[in-house]
């Protein structure tokens, strides 16, 4: 059985806790892999290796970040097809899926790569006489990365690249569920030229987590996964006097007006919500459709959502993949076996799916439930599944409100073809990343991700301009130098005088 180990100071640690993790295969269910579990004293460890390096690697040149960023990249290109094939066999999506999550976290590496750009200061000169003010900013020191299992490599490198561009140095904590990808990504970094200590990889469950929230040389955490543990993460973390960005759930909503070309916004739902098995915090899981068009739109979900092909995902014919585990598919599917009592109209039930050859797989069909009431479980909870909502309004201002009332405010999105309604939705409803006949509205690099409301805890979104800032701190200089020809000038009790 193959053994996941930590990866500390640029070098594989075997885990010395005694507690170990099972991987398992979801297309199979079989146990492939044991994870090293870490104790508070291998954190330590690791935090230990990130402090020592930093005491270099923070007063180093952008000159030489930048050059073996740009080695790293040219390595994670070279190894898509290595990192998607890990990401398969551990979390289940298929290859292709894999590839496009390689693909996004690429661009944060490439945005990391021109950081000199992005930590440029500011000057004002002779703002009084001989005075002049500059604005840098700083590198923090250790900083921390708990990350979640369906994106195993793409979140992490939404945090590290840009940490280490900035000159802090790192400790990843990947999910357990898959944690293969995240000491690959390691593994290539050192092989680019990154010092020991800069990355390091500790895998563990809340052991791993607690010990690095309330670690005296972490000085800022960064976390995505669901809104209770974001919750906690942040309350935990500040209250040890970190700087948190703590991303958490969501219940994303497509508002589907009257206008929009319905063939357009049924392929775009059956995407949104089936992509990834729904395993994705920006999956569509609420259409709110126009009363009008309602019939109609649920018809065309009903009709590609039954044509969608589930499998492994190393076979090239599969469109959707299994659920990460066995117990999490069980929980998705109580949510659709429960949803006629509540109210729903079931329109596809995927709970009885099985792939022959594969039964032992974490598998679970296509589910749409219609005619949903804002009150059931199915709508209030965020299920991280194959499962699709479909609510009804009678108005644009009805399905507005619908979408304003969740608590959460990740992402959502509009399907119109009226620009006027499109600009009113972009500036009314209350979610930080908004689509306008784009069902996943994800964030190019070089803007930031992070929702509102219950789905991010914390001032700074991740990546973009925000993740440069969370990343560093910033510092301002007044400075004034006498002119060689100025006399003594005396002491002068006043407040300093700008004018």
């Amino acid at each position: 059985m193959k053994t996941v180990n930590h990866w500390i100071g640029g070098k594989t640690v075997e885990g010395a806790s005694g507690n170990w993790g099972p991987v398992t295969d979801p297309a199979t269910g079989a146990v492939t892999t044991q994870v090293a579990l870490a104790s508070a004293e291998e954190v330590d460890a690791a935090v230990s290796a990130a402090k020592e390096a930093y005491a270099t690697w923070g007063t180093s040149s952008l000159a030489q970040r930048t050059s073996i960023l740009f080695r790293y990249r040219a390595l994670l290109d070279a190894h898509r097809d290595d990192i998607a094939a890990l990401i398969t066999a551990e979390h289940g999506k298929v290859h292709s899926d894999a590839l496009g999550e390689v693909a996004r976290g690429l661009e944060i590496v490439e945005l990391a790569c021109g950081i000199t750009t992005q930590l440029k200061g500011e000057l004002s000169t002779q703002v009084s006489s001989r005075v002049d003010v500059s604005s840098i900013r700083q590198s923090l020191g250790v900083v921390a990365g708990i990350t979640p299992f369906n994106f195993p490599a793409m979140v992490p490198m939404w945090m590290f690249p840009l940490a280490i561009a900035c000159g802090n140095t790192f400790v990843l904590k990947p999910s357990e569920k898959d944690p293969s990808p995240a000491n690959f990504l390691a593994e290539l970094a050192a092989e680019a030229g990154l010092p020991d200590g800069v990355l390091n990889v500790v895998h563990g469950d809340k052991v791993a987590v607690d010990a690095l929230l309330t670690h005296p040389d972490v000085a800022a955490v960064s976390f995505v996964g669901s809104t209770p543990i974001a919750r906690y993460i942040h309350a935990t973390a500040s209250a040890n006097g970190k700087r948190v960005q703590a991303l958490g759930g969501a219940k994303n909503h497509m508002l589907v007006l009257p206008d929009a070309d319905l063939d357009a916004a049924a392929d775009a739902a059956v995407s949104a919500a089936y992509g990834s098995a729904g395993e994705r915090c920006m999956a569509i899981s609420a259409v709110v459709a126009i009363s009008s068009i309602a019939d109609e739109l649920v018809d065309k979900i009903r009709e590609r959502a039954e044509k969608i092909k589930i499998g492994p995902g190393n076979d090239p014919v599969s469109e959707m993949g299994p659920l990460i585990t066995k117990a999490h598919r069980d929980k998705v599917a109580t949510y659709v076996t429960g949803a006629a009592a509540q109210g729903a109209e079931v329109v596809l039930d995927g709970t009885g799916y099985t792939v022959d050859g594969f039964e032992d797989g974490h598998w679970i069909g296509l589910s749409l439930l219609d005619k949903v009431s804002t009150d059931s479980d199915a709508y209030r909870d965020e299920i991280f599944g194959p499962v699709l909502c479909v609510l009804r309004a009678d108005t644009y201002e009805e399905g507005l409100a619908l979408i304003n009332a969740s608590p959460y405010g990740n992402g959502t999105a509009i399907f119109t073809r009226d620009g006027g309604a499109a600009r009113r939705f972009q500036l009314e409803v209350e979610a930080g990343m908004v689509g306008v006949n784009v069902p996943i509205p994800v964030p190019v690099g070089y803007h930031s991700f992070g929702g509102w409301k219950d789905s991010l805890f914390g001032d700074h979104h991740i990546y973009g301009n925000d993740g440069v800032h969370f990343y560093t701190r910033g510092k301002v200089v007044t400075t004034r130098w006498p002119d060689p020809s100025e006399g003594h000038i005396g002491v002068d009790l006043g407040f300093p005088r700008n004018h």
